[in-house]
C-alpha cells in the first residue's frame, strides 16, 4: 500500500472514531431476568410489572434488535376500578444532566377496533430526570418529565407530555396556550393530520386474534397500537424532546419543568386515565405496555461532531486528489 493511501486510511479511521457512536451509559435487553435490578412503583391497586415476560405467549412478534421474546410488561387498574398506574425504574441508575434514551415499545390493547372494548384506553408513558422511587403518574407525582400516547385513540387528548411544573399536563387545564409550542401537530387528538400520517392504524397481530376473540379489527389511524416502535428521548439543558420512529411528537422547553429535576434516572409506565375498570376477563392479558431493548447514551459533544465531520471532509478531498493523481 503507497504511502498516500496508509495515510488517507488514517484520515478516515480518524473522522469515524469522531462520528461513531455516543457512549453508551445504560443497555437492559431483558434478555436475563433483571428483575433484582428493577423498582416497580405503583399508585393504588391493581397495577403490576413483569420484568421478564415472554411476549409470544400473547402474540406479539420479536421487537427489532433483539434476541429473544422477553422484555419489561406493565400493567394498570386490572380489576381495580381506580384512576391509577404505575411506573418501573433501573434501581440506582444515575445519568448525567443530558441523554438519549431509547426504547421499542409496544402497546397492546383490548378490542373490537378501532372503539376498542370496555376499559381499552389507557396511556403508556416514558420519564426522564425522575427520582426513580417515586410513581411517575399524573394522578399521583410527576419528578421529571414525561410524554405518552393512548394505544387506540380512546381519548381526546391521545399525546401527552407532564412535568412537576404541568402536572395537568401540556395543552392541559392549566397549559392549554403550551399546545402549539409543545405539540409540532398543535393538537392532541390521534384524529389530526400529523398523526395519521405517522401512524396508519393497525390490526392486532394474526397470532393474539387467534388466542382472543375480541381482537378483531384495526385501531384509528394516528394511534401507535400494536406495532413495535423506536422511543427516542432527548434530554439536554435546554430541551426534552421525544421522537418515534425518527418523527417528533412533543419537544418541551426548560421552561416548562423545574431547574432542577427529582433525579438523575428514567421510567417506563402504564396509567389508565379513567376510574373504570374493564369487565373483559381478558382485560389484563390484553391491556398493558411492553419495553424491549432500552439503550441510554450520552448527548455527543458538539465540537467532537464537528471535529470527525471536519476530518471527514479532509478525507473526501484527499480520496478525490489520489484519484487524480
Amino acid at each position: 500500500m503507497s504511502l498516500r493511501r496508509i495515510w488517507l486510511a488514517a484520515l478516515v479511521s480518524l473522522a469515524l472514531s469522531h462520528v461513531s457512536l455516543a457512549q453508551v451509559l445504560y443497555q437492559e435487553d431483558f434478555d436475563t431476568d433483571p428483575s433484582a435490578s428493577w423498582q416497580f412503583n405503583s399508585y393504588l391497586l391493581g397495577n403490576s410489572a413483569d420484568f421478564f415476560f415472554d411476549y409470544s405467549t400473547v402474540g406479539v412478534p420479536p421487537a427489532p434488535g433483539g434476541s429473544s421474546t422477553r422484555g419489561m410488561k406493565i400493567t394498570a387498574n386490572v380489576g381495580a376500578g381506580n384512576l391509577s398506574g404505575g411506573s418501573a425504574s433501573p434501581i440506582g441508575l444515575s445519568l448525567p444532566d443530558e441523554y438519549v434514551l431509547t426504547a421499542y415499545v409496544w402497546q397492546n390493547s383490548l378490542g373490537p377496533f378501532p372503539g376498542g372494548g370496555s376499559g381499552s384506553t389507557q396511556i403508556t408513558n416514558a420519564s426522564v430526570g425522575v427520582t426513580g422511587t417515586d410513581n411517575e403518574f399524573a394522578a399521583g407525582t410527576i419528578t421529571g418529565v414525561q410524554v405518552g400516547a393512548t394505544a387506540e385513540g380512546g381519548s381526546s387528548v391521545d399525546w401527552r407530555a407532564y412535568s412537576a411544573l404541568m402536572p395537568n399536563g401540556a395543552g392541559g387545564a392549566l397549559n392549554t396556550t403550551n399546545t402549539p409550542a409543545v405539540y409540532p401537530a398543535g393538537s392532541q387528538n390521534n384524529t389530526a393530520t400529523y398523526y395519521t400520517a405517522a401512524f396508519a392504524g393497525q390490526t392486532p397481530p394474526t397470532a393474539q386474534t387467534l388466542l382472543y376473540a375480541s381482537q378483531t379489527g384495526a385501531t384509528a389511524a394516528g394511534t401507535p397500537g400494536f406495532e413495535w416502535n423506536l422511543w427516542e428521548i432527548t434530554k439536554t439543558l435546554s430541551s426534552i424532546s421525544w421522537k418515534i420512529n425518527g418523527t417528533e411528537f412533543a419537544t418541551i422547553d426548560s421552561s416548562l419543568y423545574p431547574a432542577t429535576f427529582g433525579g438523575n434516572n428514567i421510567a417506563f409506565g402504564q396509567a389508565d386515565i379513567n376510574s373504570t375498570s374493564s369487565t373483559s376477563p381478558d382485560a389484563g392479558a390484553l391491556i398493558f405496555g411492553l419495553v424491549d431493548n432500552i439503550t441510554v447514551t450520552a448527548v455527543p459533544e458538539p465540537g467532537s461532531l464537528t471535529m470527525g465531520l471536519s476530518v471527514l471532509g479532509l478525507a473526501g478531498a484527499a480520496w478525490r486528489r489520489s484519484r487524480r493523481g
